[in-house]
């Protein structure tokens, strides 16, 4: 019996032994926290202003940190992501398959982005030597951080998102395997479904004749 290549990567149990349901939830839950509380600290800003307004004398740079347009569409990133949280962790709790693409196409765009950030890493190392001297002076550790060895940075930084790929990968996996078993289960019902009214009609017309 063939099967497809992708099936010995399918699991319903994921992190700490639970199910992929569950495991969704929590991880849907987890982002719900987080945005929320990036909103909330957007929303501060945008009523305060001065508060969270940083000139560009204050970043030895110029440039403005987080004017009102990037809070707008920062505000409004975290709206979106808000929404799309909210949709997966209700998918997963009430069984809805289609619900959960949403969150599951945000990890796939995210996890493509921090590739990028691995490839750009490693064909032009040279980029995080011009990032670390467009720092601010007053920014904690600049000093030690340009004083390590620039091909030994190259190499801690290109681990730090190794693991952090991996642990994504690992994600993205417990949210694939909880839509393919949450659609699964759906039409096994669909077809248990019609397999039982198949069969009571085919019994009741049995009756008849």
């Amino acid at each position: 019996m063939l099967s497809s290549p992708w099936a010995r990567f399918y699991s319903n149990s994921c992190c700490l032994c639970c199910h992929v349901r569950t495991g969704t939830i929590i991880l849907g839950v987890w982002y719900l926290i987080i945005n929320s509380v990036v909103l909330l600290i957007l929303l501060s800003a945008l009523t305060d202003p001065d508060q969270y307004h940083l000139t560009s004398a204050e970043l030895g740079g110029e440039f403005e940190f987080m004017d009102d347009a990037n809070m707008c569409i920062a505000t409004a990133i975290s709206l979106l992501m808000i929404l799309i949280c909210a949709m997966a962790t209700y998918g997963a709790y009430k069984q809805h398959a289609a619900w959960i693409i949403p969150f599951f196409c945000y990890q796939i765009f995210d996890f493509a982005l921090n590739t990028l950030v691995a490839i750009s890493v490693l064909v032009y190392p040279s980029t995080i030597q011009d990032y670390l001297r467009q720092l601010p002076a007053n920014f904690p550790y600049k000093e030690e951080i340009m004083s390590v060895n620039p091909t030994c940075l190259v190499v801690i930084i290109l681990l730090f998102i190794s693991i952090i790929l991996a642990f994504k990968g690992y994600l993205i996996s417990c949210v694939w395997n909880c839509y393919r078993y949450i659609n699964g289960r759906n039409n096994s019902d669909v077809l248990v479904y019609i397999t039982t009214n198949d069969t009571a009609e085919y019994r009741k017309s049995q009756e008849e004749c």
